[in-house]
């Protein structure tokens, strides 16, 4: 855990994390959660449908159905229908809002050089992936999702934080997030998606080696 301006930030392993103020919890595409972080949270985000990021399981262990409001790109319609929760937003590129405090924006997610066939990539721009900027006491953090280096990152605006994914396969490699990093222009960035599906903490230390901002490497909160 850090603390970036009054922020407190988890890494909960692969791309989940949670964000905390004084006022407001956040926590983003949790999976295979830990034991301490099981409790009803305020707002949950999910990027897209694939199994490590709606985790319908793991997203039931934080949700209160009174309490917890979910944000979820389109394509989680079908796994989140029976999630028992205050209320439940689906979202696509260009939305914005505001819930309890906290602003939102909905950024495009998608794959332009990593195939499963030729020709196939695993994260089409029509999927629907999204990632999200996500402002708490306007502090803007930006989740990516599972993307590659794409243009519309350079139309985020100011970002203080970047959360970026560096294993390659699926998403950036440690080299492409790197180059992110010039284009966004973060006061802080921290890396994610390795240590569970594909990459390692070796992506994580290669990216902070060749980033051109403040990097964390956070340990998974427990």
């Amino acid at each position: 855990m850090l603390v970036y301006k009054g922020i407190e930030i988890y890494w909960l392993g692969h791309d989940g994390f949670r964000l905390k103020s004084p006022k407001v919890e956040v926590i983003i595409d949790p999976f295979k959660l830990r034991t301490r972080t099981k409790r009803p949270t305020d707002l949950v985000f999910i990027t897209h449908d694939h199994f490590d990021h709606c985790s319908v399981e793991d997203i039931r262990k934080i949700a209160e159905a009174g309490r917890t409001i979910v944000v979820a790109s389109e394509n989680c319609r079908s796994a989140l229908r029976t999630l028992a929760v205050k209320e439940k937003l689906f979202v696509s590129p260009g939305m914005t809002g505001e819930l309890m405090g906290v602003r939102y924006s909905v950024v495009p997610a998608y794959n332009v050089n990593k195939f499963r066939a030729p020709g196939v990539v695993f994260h089409p721009k029509e999927y629907g992936g999204v990632g999200y900027i996500i402002e708490v006491d306007n502090i803007r953090i930006y989740h990516p999702g599972d993307t590659d280096l794409i243009e519309e990152m350079k139309t985020l605006g100011r970002i203080d934080v970047a959360l970026l994914p560096v294993s390659g396969t699926y998403v950036m490699t440690a080299e492409e997030a790197a180059k992110a990093v010039d284009i966004i222009k973060p006061d802080l960035a921290i890396p994610m998606h390795f240590g569970e599906i594909v990459g390692s903490e070796k992506d994580a230390q290669t990216f902070k080696s060749k980033a051109s901002c403040r990097v964390e490497i956070l340990k998974p909160e427990e």
